[in-house]
């Protein structure tokens, strides 16, 4: 059988804003989310995503840590920094 028609692709957007877009409020202000620490993602996981695109982000950041895929963001991340 074959799962890759399970699979709910991701848009590209996100891994791009989970790199470069900074936490707006709380503990970890003006941390890039992709650096946020993994009890603070689980701690909003247990509490609830806030609601809008920074809920969105925080939840995909959540599943790819929970997966252990952070490599994935690696060569997004460098990319970036490159071209800025």
């Amino acid at each position: 059988m074959d799962q890759s028609k399970d699979a709910t692709p991701i848009n590209p957007q996100l891994l791009i804003d989970l790199v470069s877009v900074k936490m707006p409020f709380g503990k970890y202000k003006d941390y890039i989310l992709c650096d946020l620490p993994e009890p603070y993602l689980v701690w909003f996981h247990q509490k609830g995503f806030p609601p809008g695109k920074i809920g969105v982000l925080l939840s995909v950041l959540y599943e790819i840590q929970l997966n252990g895929l952070q490599y994935l963001l690696k060569p997004i991340r460098k990319q970036i920094r490159e071209a800025d």
